[in-house]
């Protein structure tokens, strides 16, 4: 675990933070490059994906706050509750803010909303595999404890010395298959939207097959058996089925007024 990447004087520089930089910077080209070939501005891409990069942020700190107000804000100054810094960021708040912040954007500016949305996704999926890393280096995120060979150790855990699940290795590698993926299908797709919803659905299963070995969670956040990253999972997946079928819908009934 390496939390500290360098110091610039007296601050220090998070690995979390270079790796969330990295991953911004991969996706903004891989996308870059994908609208070119879909015939869309990148200046496009370059503005909604600083939308995007706020609205995330924000609503990933939000969600992070009203989950654990309890057990780390609400004996803390208020102040705390802006010092993103300190760590604390839930992905799916991120992925629910940016998505409220970049479909706002895009209906406002009257752009082509799930043409763009389908160039995005992929580039989402390839930005997680960086986060995860991220928190590996930052030791958050862990897995349940293991003796398979490729336990991982933190030795400023509390369960210091014990091996644990590399989860978000597991969990970088699968989003790195749903990028691979996605980018495949979009060459193929066959309906705008088409992409945006198969993320939606691709990342609801990836996530709940990572939490499942997940070993960080206090036992409140456990609901019937599954961790509340895989409850939300289950309304993202609808959410992206719906979409789908809408989208493949409207597409259909639009082919067949012609």
């Amino acid at each position: 675990m390496h939390p500290i990447a360098f110091y610039l004087g007296p601050l220090p520089v998070r690995w979390y933070g270079v790796m969330m930089a990295l991953g911004f910077f991969a996706g903004l080209w891989t996308a870059t490059h994908r609208a070119r070939r879909a015939n869309v501005s990148p200046d496009i891409i370059a503005d909604v994906t600083l939308w995007l990069m706020f609205g995330g942020i924000a609503g990933a700190r939000i969600a992070y706050v009203t989950t654990y107000w309890r057990q780390e804000f609400a004996d803390q100054p208020f102040s705390e509750v802006f010092m993103v810094q300190h760590g604390g960021l839930v992905y799916y708040g991120g992925l629910i803010g940016s998505t409220i912040a970049g479909l706002t954007y895009l209906a406002w500016k009257k752009f082509p909303v799930w043409k763009i949305t389908d160039i995005l996704a992929p580039s989402i999926a390839l930005g997680s595999v960086f986060g995860r890393i991220g928190c590996l280096l930052n030791g958050c995120c862990y897995g349940y404890r293991c003796d398979l060979p490729w336990a991982i150790h933190f030795p400023e855990k509390e369960f210091a010395g014990a091996g644990v699940h590399p989860v978000q290795i597991y969990d970088a590698g699968l989003n790195l298959i749903l990028y691979l993926a996605l980018a495949w299908l979009f060459r193929r797709k066959k309906f705008d939207g088409q992409i945006f919803a198969a993320y939606l659905m691709g990342y609801a299963v990836f996530r709940s097959i990572a939490e499942h070995f997940r070993g960080d969670y206090p036992a409140d956040h456990i609901h019937v058996g599954l961790t509340s990253a895989q409850v939300v999972s289950i309304g993202i997946f609808a959410t992206g089925a719906v979409l789908w079928f809408l989208r493949s819908r409207a597409v259909q009934k639009k082919e067949d007024g012609k």
